[in-house]
């Protein structure tokens, strides 16, 4: 699809969902304390589209921070922040905002929007983005609730999750909320690879960490894999970027030693994401 007609079918789309937006609001992270990213002058404004960021409870099993030394990353309240769904928070959300606030004519809040399954309004946001699903435990109720905001129209990213028990971690929850669908590998020919930019030429998102090490994975034996669930007319509800670090890509586009291949291709998958979800 062209832009001009994604971005035509969007805002007609955003007339429709958004009548009004939940209060924001931010929590610690496991990066970043509260005030480390400071507000921006205009995140009181209201607007057509925000990031919104999955809430979740961890999973007790996994490799807990992985070695970052996180403050309280494996324990913790997950309604608090400062747990597993906080990584790469608020910087990551910002400063992709930032970007799609350049790269598309959508009206998109300055500030992200953390989502908690169990209060419910999930369906007042249509794009629904987690990091390091590997580690979450969604209970029977919120896999209940993710679904029906699944094939309601509503579309699911999950980001920065890496090797089989990450991955078996991950399917444990995504059981709950489709039993019965399968996940499938996406191809080059997917319209959600095509809605803004050609991306046939994708590869493997570093994070940053992997970065400073010379390499672009997290595990050894771990190439990238872009991954999805269908719905009953052929839409894509959930996509995966399974053994990408998308996440680290916005976080640190702005940093001179993040190289620019990693940033501008995380950008573009973002985008591209972004725009299918307003568009099918």
């Amino acid at each position: 699809m062209s832009f001009p007609k994604a971005l035509g079918a969007s805002l007609a789309l955003l007339g429709m969902l958004y009548g009004f937006q939940l209060p924001f609001r931010e929590f610690p992270g496991v990066e970043y304390r509260l005030g480390d990213i400071p507000l921006p002058p205009d995140w009181q404004e209201k607007t057509e589209w925000a990031f919104a960021r999955l809430m979740y409870p961890q999973s007790p099993f996994g490799r807990g921070g992985r070695g970052f030394g996180f403050r309280g990353g494996r324990g913790g309240l997950w309604t608090q922040g400062n747990t597993m769904w906080t990584q790469d928070y608020p910087r990551a959300d910002r400063h992709f905002v930032q970007a799609l606030r350049r790269l598309t004519r959508l009206h998109v809040r300055s500030v992200e929007q953390p989502v908690n399954l169990d209060e419910g309004g999930v369906g007042d946001w249509p794009w629904l983005y987690a990091v390091q699903p590997g580690h979450w435990q969604l209970t029977d109720s919120q896999a209940k609730t993710l679904r029906e905001y699944l094939l309601r129209g509503g579309f699911f990213m999950a980001d920065d999750f890496w090797g089989p028990t990450e991955w078996e971690i991950f399917m444990d929850s995504m059981k709950k909320v489709f039993p019965d669908r399968q996940v499938v590998e996406l191809d080059n020919k997917e319209a959600i690879f095509h809605t803004v930019y050609d991306l046939d030429d994708r590869y493997q998102v570093a994070s940053h960490g992997s970065v400073m090490r010379g390499i672009s994975y997290k595990c050894d034996g771990c190439p990238d894999h872009w991954r999805g669930i269908f719905d009953d007319h052929g839409r894509l509800m959930v996509a995966m970027t399974f053994q990408s670090d998308v996440g680290d890509s916005w976080e640190w586009a702005d940093d001179p030693y993040y190289p620019e291949r990693y940033a501008a291709l995380g950008i573009r998958i973002g985008v591209n994401y972004v725009l299918y979800a307003m568009t099918h």
